[in-house]
């Protein structure tokens, strides 16, 4: 196509200088404002004018933003071991599906033999304080026993009582149910319980390994509700608002267009002036990854508006132009065809057309526009100078 243009461009270019540059070296000939092209019926045909009109067109403006996918911190766990130990037994990997419920590894310590040890020795020292509480109340209501004695034995038996419920906590902690716990049932394994479904991003539990409390197994992220956390720059945070619709592609696969719902966005400027903003993802989709990147575009506004088709639009020196059709006339014994020079406004650009102000002066319910071929009149306007048919 552009090789095309080229050849009519040169042709038209031949074709404008088959006449005198000034009207002094023909004084029949017409000298033509400076933003008035002329073309005979021959050049009008190479040029490939077509002519239309202003249409109303619902143009979007886009913003460009990229980002990655994310989840809600609802769907994203961390799992450790409380109380540490040795990885027993574990046969799950990276990418694992999981369920909530489901156990993940099993952990051994040394330490929860002693935990449980002191929580049931606590209960059965809990029913000797209880009896010997409710014996030193009783002697106390008839002045056998002394203030002293009963308010010991009162202490004794609600710091027995504070020692157990927080033996229960850190047993429940563990995993170890203490109504199901007795003598003959102490373990030295826990069992480490997934909280949510979802799939293993990350696993740690390598066995025989020692695992600290602070130290993760696993990490799993539920994929059901994944979100997209976007990089928005300053300067366009007031054109953003929460309910505005936006389409997305994933890096991997830029055929597809998704498209996701803005439902928040931060109220913290960061130091590189950009804020983030998070998008719902509109449809089910499946196969989606923690930290995938995406490209996304984010419509701002949806205005009707005057519009041409991009090609009738044409830049020099750094401003606008369209060419309007003033006509045909009789020039000697041939027929031409005049073209005038008009410099716009443009605004928002949107599927192949572009929002276009003309001056106030032009009726553009009248005013026939070249929407085909504005590039070829603005070169041979150029390369012509004063030339004409």
């Amino acid at each position: 196509m552009k090789t095309i243009k080229i050849i009519a461009l040169l042709t038209i270019t031949i074709l404008f200088s088959c006449k005198s540059k000034t009207a002094k070296e023909d004084d029949q000939h017409e000298v033509l404002p400076a933003n008035t092209v002329e073309l005979n019926n021959d050049q009008y045909k190479i040029a490939g004018i077509t002519l239309g009109a202003l249409e109303e067109r619902v143009l979007s403006n886009t913003i460009k933003v990229s980002g990655v996918i994310t989840f809600p911190p609802q769907n994203m766990v961390s799992v450790c071991a409380s109380m540490g130990g040795y990885v027993k037994k574990s046969t799950l990997v990276e990418g694992s599906p999981v369920r909530k419920g489901q156990i993940l590894a099993t952990i051994e310590n040394a330490e929860f033999i002693d935990l449980q040890q002191t929580y049931l020795e606590s209960k059965n020292q809990l029913e000797y304080l209880d009896s010997d509480f409710k014996r030193q109340k009783e002697l106390y209501k008839e002045n056998v026993s002394s203030a002293k004695s009963y308010q010991q034995s009162l202490a004794e038996y609600k710091n027995l009582k504070v020692k157990i419920a927080a033996l229960e906590q850190k047993l429940a902690m563990i995993g170890i149910n203490t109504h199901k716990l007795r003598e003959d049932k102490i373990t030295r394994e826990i069992e480490i319980i997934s909280p949510i479904s979802g799939f293993l991003k990350t696993t740690h539990a390598a066995i025989g390994k020692y695992i600290n409390p602070t130290d993760v197994l696993f990490e799993i992220i539920n994929n059901q509700d994944a979100t997209l956390e976007l990089t928005l720059f300053e300067k366009d945070i007031t054109k953003v608002s929460n309910g505005q619709k936006l389409d997305f592609v994933l890096s991997n696969n830029p055929e597809i267009t998704q498209t996701a719902t803005v439902f928040q966005i931060g109220k913290a400027i960061n130091e590189d002036k950009t804020v983030k903003v998070y998008a719902k993802i509109n449809s089910k989709t499946s196969g989606l990854v923690a930290g995938m990147f995406v490209n996304a575009f984010i419509q701002t506004e949806n205005n009707q508006t005057d519009a041409l088709p991009n090609d009738a639009i044409v830049s020099f020196d750094d401003k606008k132009y369209i060419f309007i059709y003033k006509g045909k006339r009789n020039e000697g014994q041939k027929v031409v065809n005049d073209f005038e020079q008009v410099e716009v406004k443009t605004g928002v650009s949107n599927n192949g057309y572009t929002e276009v102000v003309l001056p106030e002066h032009i009726d553009k319910k009248m005013v026939k526009i070249v929407t085909k071929g504005a590039y070829s009149l603005l070169s041979a306007m150029k390369n012509a100078g004063e030339m004409s048919c």
